[in-house]
């Protein structure tokens, strides 16, 4: 990387929260990057920047992108929708504070894995509804609905890394009542369809596969799709 920096930005209830800014390159004010504001996974209660370091350095180097990684506050201490207010409190600042990092407001996708992915889709609906025009989604095994009742999720439920029981923990840390899994900003599933996907499916991978490239060298296929649709995106 030519530069990484943490910085502090506000959120809508008073609090500062940390965002770390990756630039593969020296920033051009001349000629602006396009950016991926990107939501790690952890469920809504684990993780930091630090966990996902080493994937938006991919991401930025590889896609010739900025990459702004956003350190939401997590559950129990902070209950939905506090992660959702940090992730679309962060995509506002990004475009209002774009210039000042050398990033073009007009070139901005939004991405992330697991619970990430998640805010990410999340946060391309509300910036629909508040005319900031995004790039791309870039959803990683998002979670996007609501109760977990299928027959896959049942067949899976053991032997696979996350298992049924670890991810209701997770909810159940993150949502203040049962009536939060009804809100779409919970499970964004209905009311992020109608647009154009492109669905990759990688057979053999497990939950939390994108973070394992130094020990599954299948990643790397997956990787490479994820940059391809970052840079095709991105373009000026």
């Amino acid at each position: 990387m030519f530069s990484i920096d943490d910085l502090r930005m506000p959120t809508r209830d008073g609090e500062e929260i940390g965002v770390r800014v990756y630039q593969p390159k020296e920033p051009s004010w001349a000629q602006p990057s396009g950016a991926l504001l990107f939501f790690r996974g952890g469920g809504f209660t684990v993780g930091s920047v630090q966990t996902h370091d080493a994937l938006c350095r991919k991401f930025a180097q590889d896609a010739d992108c900025a990459v702004v990684s956003v350190d939401y506050r997590l559950a129990p201490e902070h209950k939905f929708p506090v992660a959702v207010n940090n992730a679309f409190d962060a995509l506002q600042w990004l475009v209002r504070e774009a210039a000042t990092l050398g990033i073009d407001p007009a070139r901005i996708a939004v991405g992330g894995d697991s619970a990430g992915g998640t805010l990410a889709t999340v946060c391309a609906t509300l910036a629909r509804d508040a005319n900031i025009a995004l790039r791309l989604q870039m959803l990683i095994y998002p979670g996007t609905s609501a109760w977990q009742k299928t027959a896959s999720h049942a067949r899976l439920a053991e032997g696979y890394l996350l298992s049924a029981d670890t991810i209701q923990w997770f909810f159940a840390q993150y949502v203040r009542d049962a009536r939060d899994r009804d809100d779409w900003r919970f499970a964004p599933l209905d009311a992020a369809a109608g647009v154009p996907v492109t669905l990759m499916r990688y057979e053999g991978m497990i939950h939390e596969f994108f973070k394992m490239g130094g020990f599954v060298p299948d990643v790397a296929a997956a990787h490479a799709d994820a940059v391809s649709a970052l840079r095709e995106a991105l373009q000026e």
